[in-house]
């Protein structure tokens, strides 16, 4: 029940985001005078519907996003009753124009920002700094453990999801995040440091492992294999100039930290947001770069591979894992999730193609230096672009946007990405 209600509030949070993308076209239309027709929530058959002034708003049958009509947002819109001509979208200077058309996206980031404020202002930003010192908190239970490997095809460390490894002791031993490991062999164990240094010892021996959960303290027998791992003074390297001197055998429990949580003040906030929002949209950017490459792994997963939870995802899957997120309380990772939801539909909305805002904003532009030029060697204005004669090529864009929506959305609701437990 607890993550349906997660998946829920988490897709709601994703509409209203959209529907605000959407609000930000119609507000700074109305602003600058320009004609507003329709405001809609959803899509399909019409729910029910109001009119205010000369703008209908309402709600559709299929909530999967919103809409705006803007009277003559292209020179070919017929929709331009007589007396609006002057109100036509098109004929307002390509400065407006431009910032109706990036508004949407512009409301994306506005809210990304808002969530990252509101995690490093009330909620904290995880601080690895802090976790040697802090109480062994158990912040992620592994499935197994495995020696490292370097896979000879695809020259990165081979991990246990690929079929490699043995189960491991938490994992046998039910721990769970959130646990707190107090004891082991009857030591207390005050801090993760010296969690970490006791289990590293205990190679290939067996141990009793005493933890606190919900106040209540349990003592269970587990059998701590010897794993072959990176010595932590390694700096970087890459995976082909790892020698066997740089690994060592120690002991492994399959547990991470709980890493500590620091809040900051209001305005120091606003800097470590600004900083946040730059890292991710580099990163957003690089995710785009890569897609191509990851649709066949989605393609298998469909039929059966086992999914990598680095393959994009749908509304459908984003709401999914972020109902997971709710769900255990993680709402470093919801707000964390949702800003970077926003800050991709913001970025993806101002891509220079078709139907996309930023190709609205791209041919305005293009008009406008067009010309430009023309005036400047004395030739007659070349005029507005024919969008009719763009229709192939935006067909072409809806295709293949829509082939990887369909491809995504399947992949989610037959081999969904979840959570390691």
């Amino acid at each position: 029940m607890g993550l349906v209600f997660g998946i829920v509030v988490f897709a709601l949070g994703i509409l209203i985001s959209v529907c605000l993308h959407e609000a930000g076209h119609m507000g700074t239309a109305k602003a600058f005078g320009m004609k507003v027709t329709r405001y809609f929530v959803g899509f399909g058959p019409t729910l029910f519907s109001f009119r205010r002034g000369e703008t209908e708003y309402g709600v559709k049958a299929l909530p999967l996003g919103g809409f705006v009509k803007i009277v003559g947002m292209t020179p070919q819109d017929d929709d331009v009753e007589p007396g609006d001509e002057k109100r036509a979208m098109w004929r307002f200077p390509v400065w407006k124009r431009t910032i109706v058309m990036s508004a949407g996206s512009i409301t994306h980031f506005i809210l990304a920002f808002v969530a990252f404020w509101v995690l490093f202002t009330f909620i904290g930003a995880p601080d690895p700094g802090k976790i040697a010192n802090s109480p062994a908190t158990i912040g992620g239970v592994s499935s197994c453990v495995t020696d490292f490997k370097i896979d000879p095809q695809t020259k990165q460390p081979v991990a246990c999801r690929d079929g490699v490894g043995q189960p491991s002791p938490a994992a046998k031993a039910g721990l769970e995040p959130g646990d707190v490991i107090t004891a082991i062999n009857g030591t207390p164990i005050s801090n993760y440091t010296e969690m970490r240094q006791v289990v590293q010892g205990l190679g290939d021996q067996n141990a009793k492992l005493t933890y606190s959960r919900d106040g209540k303290s349990e003592t269970v027998d587990v059998r701590i294999p010897a794993i072959q791992r990176l010595k932590d003074n390694i700096g970087p390297k890459k995976a082909n100039e790892i020698t066997d001197a740089d690994l060592e055998r120690v002991g492994m429990l399959g547990v991470s930290a709980k890493i500590p949580l620091t809040t900051s003040g209001p305005v120091e906030s606003v800097g470590l947001t600004a900083k946040q929002m730059g890292r991710t949209v580099v990163l957003t950017f690089e995710s785009l770069k890569q897609i191509p490459a990851k649709i066949p792994a989605l393609v298998k997963s469909i039929f059966g591979a086992e999914r990598d939870p680095n393959t994009p995802v749908s509304v459908v899957g984003a709401s999914r894992i972020g109902g997971e997120l709710i769900s255990i309380g993680d709402w470093v990772s919801v707000l964390s999730l949702f800003a970077v939801l926003n800050l991709f539909f913001g970025i993806f909305n101002l891509l220079p193609l078709l139907p996309m805002d930023g190709g609205h904003i791209a041919i305005a532009w293009f008009e406008r230096i067009r010309s430009w030029i023309a005036a400047r060697r004395g030739r007659p204005d070349p005029g507005r672009v024919d969008y009719m004669k763009l229709t192939p090529i935006t067909l072409a864009v809806i295709s293949v946007l829509g082939v990887f929506v369909v491809l995504t959305m399947t992949a989610d609701v037959v081999n969904p990405i979840t959570l390691p437990k």
